[in-house]
């Protein structure tokens, strides 16, 4: 059903601190010892019981209908191992997303991300058959936080990330 939807390009860019900003921290390797930063200050879980875990995924082709956020906590996503992956992801603070909120960005390996709460997200994607990855939300985040927004109900589109 998804092939007979128009097809809406998304170009990735490469992550930084700077254009992930209003989405929540890019954090990368620090020497042991480096004193607490402000990017880990945007990290929360205290609504519930934090749960970390290993998600392996399947198959994540860069296309998708929906996005989804998690009002309760924030989320924090790594790849295991040497592998970029991309994530599409849209403001907080907005019930209906449109089109032109939606950005994609590439996560190069040894780099994660926390996502605010309530940033819309799909993904992660990747081009490998299956990618494991270091996930930090709540234990109860995809059964009792997990609000979605139909992009191809809202819009009759597909998007595909570039």
């Amino acid at each position: 059903m998804t092939e007979t939807l128009t097809p809406h390009a998304l170009a990735a860019e490469t992550v930084t601190a700077e254009n992930f900003a209003p989405f929540g921290v890019v954090l990368t390797p620090m020497a042991d010892g480096t004193p607490f930063t402000s990017e880990e200050a945007v990290l929360d879980v205290s609504g519930g019981i934090p749960r970390f875990y290993l998600m392996s995924l399947d198959d994540k082709k860069p296309e998708f209908v929906r996005v989804t956020r998690h009002l309760e906590t924030t989320q924090t996503l790594m790849a295991v191992g040497d592998v970029e992956w991309t994530i599409a992801v849209a403001p907080k603070g907005i019930d209906e997303p449109t089109l032109d909120d939606l950005r994609a960005f590439r996560i190069p390996p040894r780099t994660a991300i926390t996502m605010l709460k309530g940033t819309w997200h799909a993904g992660p994607f990747f081009d490998e058959p299956s990618v494991d990855f270091v996930n930090l939300e709540l234990d109860d985040t995809n059964v009792t936080d997990h609000h979605n927004f139909r992009l191809d109900d809202a819009y009759g589109v597909r998007v595909v990330v570039e």
